[in-house]
C-alpha cells in the first residue's frame, strides 16, 4: 500500500509555474499575540496597547508585522522547505493589509525558479508566497529562495531559472497596511522615545545595545508556534550527525529578535511597511547571543500620506559580539559574528 505520510518536497519535486495551495489555515489569536512577545518581547506601544492604537485612529492593536510574516511562513514549511538545508533570503516584501486577532490567514506559493547546485546534492528553489485574510485579501506577499535537497543525487539537472527580482521596494507600494494615523494623539512618553520620522538622517548608526541569548526550548517553541515542521530545528537525533551537530535556528528567529532589539534607538517604527531584502549570513545555535544595529540607508515620504514617513533600515544581527564597532560587510563577505542582514522599510510618525 502507498505511504500515507508525507516525506516533503524534494528539488526535484518544483518546476517554475507550480502553484502550491497550503496547509492548514490560522486563526490569529491573544494567546499567539502573547507567547510572541514572551519569546521576543517587543514594546513597540501601537501593537502592545489597544488603548494607544485608539487614541490615534486605529480600531484597536494590530497584531505584530513580524508575527503575521511567520504565521504565513510556517504555512509554506511543510511543503517548500521540510528538505531544506537553509533559507537564504527574502526579497520583494509588501505588508498589505493590517491583521487582527480573530482573523485565518491563509498561504499559497507559486514557484519562481529553480538552480541546481554543483555539488549535485541540493538546488535552490525561488518561491513567491501570499498571505491572505478570511476575505481573500491579501495581507502579505513575498519572494524567497531556499536551499533543497535532492532526492536522487543522480538525477538531471533541470534548466536553470533565476528570477528577475526588484532591489527594493518603492515608497509610493508602501502604507497600505497602516490606516491613516493621528499624528498630534500619538504620545511619544508613552511610545518610548521621542524620535520622530524627521529626527532621523539618512547615513545614520544606531547601536541597539541590548542583547538576547537564545535558548534551545525557545527556538523550538517559536516554530511550533508558526506550526514551521522543519526537520533541523527539532531532531537532535538526526542533526547530532549532520553538518553542524546541533539544531539550526529558524532564521526568522533571529529576524524578530533583532526586530525586538531595534526598538531601542527606533522605537516610534512601529509598522514593518516591507521587507526588500534579507539574507541569512551563518547560522545561530542554542547558546549564541544577539546584539544588532541599524542604518539609516534612505527616507522618504509616503504618496498620499502626511501622517507618516518612511525609513529604510539595514539592521545587522550579531551573535557573541556587541556592535560598538558597527560589523557588517566586509571586503570579501562579511564580519565574523555577522548573522543577519535584513533591510526593510518602517514607518514612523512626522
Amino acid at each position: 500500500m502507498a505511504t500515507k505520510t508525507n516525506p516533503g518536497n524534494f528539488f526535484e519535486d518544483f518546476h517554475p509555474g507550480q502553484i502550491i495551495r497550503h496547509a492548514t489555515p490560522r486563526t490569529v489569536t491573544a494567546g499567539d499575540v502573547a507567547l510572541y512577545t514572551s519569546l521576543y518581547g517587543p514594546r513597540f506601544a501601537v501593537q502592545s496597547s489597544d488603548a494607544f492604537a485608539q487614541a490615534i485612529g486605529l480600531d484597536r492593536s494590530p497584531v505584530d508585522d513580524m508575527l503575521v510574516f511567520h504565521i504565513v511562513f510556517g504555512k509554506t514549511v511543510a511543503d517548500i522547505s521540510l528538505n531544506a538545508v537553509a533559507n537564504l533570503g527574502y526579497a520583494d516584501c509588501r505588508f498589505l493589509k493590517p491583521v487582527f486577532t480573530g482573523d485565518t490567514l491563509s498561504s499559497t506559493s507559486t514557484v519562481l525558479g529553480v538552480k541546481q547546485n554543483s555539488n549535485g546534492k541540493t538546488g535552490v528553489v525561488y518561491v513567491r508566497s501570499t498571505g491572505t485574510n478570511q476575505r481573500g485579501e491579501t495581507v502579505l506577499d513575498y519572494v524567497r529562495w531556499v536551499m533543497v535537497r535532492k532526492s536522487d543525487p543522480a538525477s538531471a539537472a533541470p534548466d536553470a531559472v533565476v528570477p528577475d527580482l526588484p532591489e527594493s521596494v518603492a515608497p509610493e507600494n508602501l502604507g497600505d497596511a497602516l490606516p491613516r494615523i493621528t499624528g498630534s494623539a500619538y504620545d511619544r512618553v508613552l511610545a518610548g522615545s521621542g524620535h520622530l520620522w524627521g529626527d532621523y538622517e539618512v547615513g545614520e548608526k544606531i547601536d541597539h545595545v541590548d542583547a538576547m541569548t537564545i535558548e534551545e526550548a525557545e527556538h523550538m517553541m517559536a516554530a511550533r508556534l508558526y506550526q514551521n515542521t522543519a526537520k533541523v530545528h527539532f531532531n537532535q537525533h538526526t542533526e547530532g550527525q549532520g553538518r553542524f551537530g546541533r539544531r539550526l535556528i529558524y532564521g526568522g528567529h533571529i529576524i524578530s529578535l533583532a526586530r525586538a532589539l531595534s526598538f531601542n534607538g527606533l522605537g516610534n517604527g512601529f509598522h514593518v511597511a516591507a521587507i526588500n531584502a534579507g539574507r541569512h549570513v551563518a547560522p545561530c545555535f542554542a547558546g549564541d547571543t544577539v546584539y544588532a544595529w541599524s542604518a539609516i540607508s534612505d527616507k522618504a515620504d509616503v504618496p498620499g500620506r502626511d501622517d507618516v514617513g518612511a525609513l529604510r533600515v539595514v539592521t545587522t544581527a550579531v551573535k557573541d559580539l556587541d556592535c560598538s564597532g558597527f560589523p557588517g560587510r566586509a571586503e570579501a563577505g562579511f564580519d565574523d559574528g555577522v548573522v543577519l542582514e535584513l533591510d526593510y522599510w518602517v514607518l514612523m510618525p512626522k
